[in-house]
């Protein structure tokens, strides 16, 4: 793993998001090129964010680009699988997972596993946890995944733009998770 995601469609997807959404703290779980963690702390209402990534090539660059744009008094650098460490809550968690099925994927950093959704999977079972109260998550996923929103009842899925490709949709959604009755 010595290259690390770089910025393509669902990244601007996101990125558009970003800007007009979060504040607070900030989680950019699998920050790849860390587009998304320092344009979020460039925010004047965001006070802080946590760049987490398995490769430790985006972590690197992640610390370049935060460096370069004037942003690493904001941003802290973790390397790790997703929630592995991490420690306190978030008012906002962004998800720029690996999503497409592993067959057929040239370049590893685009593979989610063998159906495309078994990272996010593995990330939505720990997210509400780790997100302050009224906390929420954006998430990029492809209509290639087949992930069916409706299998995840603990969060209330806002679906806030679809993005049509050639092969495929983008979605960027917003999850709140679902208070206990």
């Amino acid at each position: 793993m010595d290259e690390f995601y770089r910025p393509a469609e669902d990244s601007m997807l996101l990125l558009r998001h970003v800007i007009r959404l979060v504040e607070g703290s900030v989680l950019d779980m699998g920050t790849g090129s860390g587009i998304l963690a320092v344009e979020a702390a460039l925010k004047p209402g965001v006070t802080n964010v946590l760049a987490v990534d398995i490769n430790p090539s985006a972590i690197e660059e992640t610390r370049r680009r935060a460096a370069e744009q004037g942003a690493s008094n904001k941003i802290g650098f973790k390397v790790g699988d997703l929630f592995e460490g991490i420690t306190g809550r978030f008012d906002w968690i962004v998800f720029n997972p690996p999503y497409l099925p592993e067959e057929g994927v040239e370049d590893s950093s685009w593979e989610g596993g063998p159906r495309g959704t078994e990272i996010t999977e593995r990330f939505l079972k720990d997210a509400a946890s780790h997100l302050k109260k009224d906390g929420s998550i954006l998430l990029v996923y492809s209509s290639l995944t087949g992930l069916d929103p409706s299998e995840y009842a603990e969060y209330d899925w806002e679906v806030l733009e679809e993005m049509p490709l050639f092969f495929e949709k983008l979605y960027c959604a917003r999850l709140r998770p679902v208070s206990p009755t």
